[in-house]
């Protein structure tokens, strides 16, 4: 047998402290600004950060200010008074661009004074920016109303270039120009949990983020991202490059609260606040000096005396969770949300019947919130617990199709004047409220292999998937989305890239009417029919692994969350409903592999 130290090529470290598994970091106060405010534009790093312009308890201001790591100095003032500008670059190279009302001033900071420079080609502000004073982009904003622009800096002239899938202000973002992020923001009164990631062309939606919310602080790199704060929440996530992770909070509840570019998540500043009196306050983030575990490495912890780990993704459990208040089933996925707050929309009845019942998650309980403006099942859905589409389906068990779509905004259902192309039910989708796809299900007549796309306004065809048909299910975004199953009994499985579908991997258990979680690269799925089903396997990226079995057989169910946290809500047990939910979840990478104590 191989030994460790031939394996890894080193023995067994003794260490008196765990290795961190994750950013483990705190906040800490730092040195107060001299002049309280918030909205302002910021750049620079921990120990070299800047804040420019920003609103005040005077109104919008020209005050900049630079810090050293302990307190703040005010230097060269902007040329003019702004707010919800924003920044990128250094502490001695850095841009303030925009500001609201829309302006479409442009300066640029030589650690001296600020010149005004290439204004942006469309005026607005409550944007976000990633890069630097020489090669920058400023997308989002308020023109009004909301804008997806994304232009592009190259150190004298803004060019437009692909914008964002989905319009909003208030957004927070990082990055450069090649490898940007967006993420979170606002459209209308709706905070937003939306994720793109920039690849220096176009857009991709990714995994949102754990919390809704727009206004905060933000800082990092497109694969390790920070987001603080906002709408005054003092919530802070990590994003690794695929999942965000909610991590200690700050110590103020903050709205308006700039951020600093930092060293990706390992340190930043959140500075300021808007509200009035506008707070002076820094907080400082700082991750621990002790070194990040590495998958497969063992230690030997001094202390607990016990044989560590750090394993690959676990492969996950499911548990029992919260009974709906109204048994159901022929959900065909209608739900959307995380594992701690979901939504659940139609499905049918017992004995027979559609219905509009509509209830809320909040990761113990199901409490009934507002009912669909109409009953249907079988239906295409996708968003958030707080933002959610329905989409055609059926209002009466799969006799009166559907072609309508309603939007939800956390707390009642509207009609919007947009229908499918193509009456149909028991459809594969994705997506978020504003950028969704339904595909392939049952036509009147016959099956269908069509695919549409929602904008947040309305549907457009697209590329056919490849194989039509009923109780397909779907799982990612717009433009990154798997699709598996077909009825009868099939473990069929596409990919869509954003223009066309291809056939991938099947899942190993053939099966119709069973449901998905997660993205494109990381997902699961579980139940299905024929003769209801406990099965799950997970998929990561190639192919498809069994894992964990529901506790409950089931098919016709509902899920939501993504591949470490999902929910199974409902379904068919057959010959009955059940109002039972299961909570998936993954086990953390830290592994006790051994203990000496007594």
């Amino acid at each position: 047998m191989a030994k460790y130290i031939e394996i890894k090529g080193g023995t067994i470290q003794a260490l008196a402290e765990d290795p961190g598994i994750a950013p483990a970091g705190t906040w800490a106060s730092g040195g107060a600004l001299n002049s309280g405010r918030g909205s302002g534009a910021g750049a620079g790093i921990q120990t070299a950060g800047l804040i420019a312009g920003g609103y005040g308890p005077g109104g919008d201001t020209d005050v900049v200010e630079t810090y050293d790591g302990s307190s703040w100095t005010e230097v060269g003032d902007l040329n003019a008074a702004k707010a919800y500008n924003s920044g990128t670059g250094t502490s001695t190279a850095a841009l303030s661009t925009g500001a609201y009302p829309a302006s479409a001033t442009n300066e640029i900071w030589n650690g001296t004074s600020w010149t005004e420079v290439g204004d942006i080609n469309t005026a607005r502000g409550q944007s976000s920016m990633a890069g630097t004073s020489t090669a920058a982009l400023y997308f989002g904003g308020q023109v009004p109303p909301v804008s997806a622009l994304n232009e592009s800096w190259d150190g004298s002239s803004w060019t437009e270039v692909g914008d964002l899938n989905t319009a909003r202000r208030f957004i927070n973002g990082c990055g450069i120009t090649t490898a940007g992020l967006a993420y979170g923001g606002k459209i209308g009164t709706t905070a937003q949990a939306i994720t793109e990631s920039y690849d220096g062309t176009s857009w991709t939606e990714v995994n949102n983020l754990n919390t809704a919310r727009f206004f905060g602080g933000s800082s990092g790199v497109q694969n390790a991202a920070m987001l603080y704060g906002g709408n005054s929440t003092d919530n802070t996530e990590v994003f690794d490059g695929s999942t965000w992770t909610e991590v200690a909070d700050l110590t103020l509840a903050r709205a308006g609260g700039v951020g600093s570019t930092g060293t990706g998540i390992i340190t930043a500043l959140a500075i300021g606040n808007e509200p009035t009196p506008a707070n002076t306050t820094t907080e400082e983030w700082t991750v621990p000096t002790s070194p990040l575990a590495q998958v497969g490495q063992v230690w030997f912890n001094t202390v607990s005396s016990t044989l560590k780990g750090h394993a690959a993704q676990g492969t996950g459990a499911w548990a029992s969770g919260g009974n709906l208040n109204t048994a159901r089933a022929n959900l065909g996925h209608s739900g959307a949300g995380t594992q701690t707050a979901s939504i659940v929309y139609g499905g049918n009845i017992p004995p027979g019947g559609a219905t509009a019942v509509n209830e809320s998650y909040d990761g113990t309980s199901w409490t009934e919130v507002g009912d669909l403006p109409g009953v249907r099942d079988q239906m295409i859905s996708f968003g958030t617990s707080t933002a959610a589409i329905a989409a055609d389906g059926t209002s009466d068990s799969g006799t009166t199709y559907l072609n309508t779509t309603s939007s939800w905004d956390g707390s009642s259902w509207t009609t919007v004047p947009a229908t499918v192309n193509n009456n149909t039910r028991q459809r594969g989708s994705a997506g978020t409220q504003t950028a969704g796809l339904g595909v392939a299900g049952t036509a009147d007549p016959g099956n269908s292999a069509n695919n549409e796309l929602w904008n947040g306004s309305a549907w457009t065809e697209v590329n056919n998937a490849n194989t039509g048909g009923q109780q397909r299910r779907g799982a990612g975004t717009q433009t990154a989305a798997i699709l598996v199953s077909v009825y009868p009994n099939s473990g069929i499985h596409e990919q869509w890239d954003g223009t066309s579908w291809s056939e991938e991997a099947d899942l190993n258990t053939a099966r119709a009417y069973a449901s998905t979680s997660g993205s494109q690269t990381n997902a699961i799925a579980f139940g299905g029919n024929p003769a209801p089903k406990a099965v799950t396997e997970h998929w990561n990226g190639s192919s498809w692994t069994e894992v964990g079995d529901l506790g409950t057989a089931r098919s016709d169910h509902s899920a939501t969350g993504n591949s470490v946290g999902a929910l199974c809500i409902g379904g068919n047990v057959s010959p009955g409903y059940v109002a039972t939910t299961e909570e998936w979840d993954v086990p953390e990478a830290l592994q006790t592999l051994a203990s000496t104590n007594a």
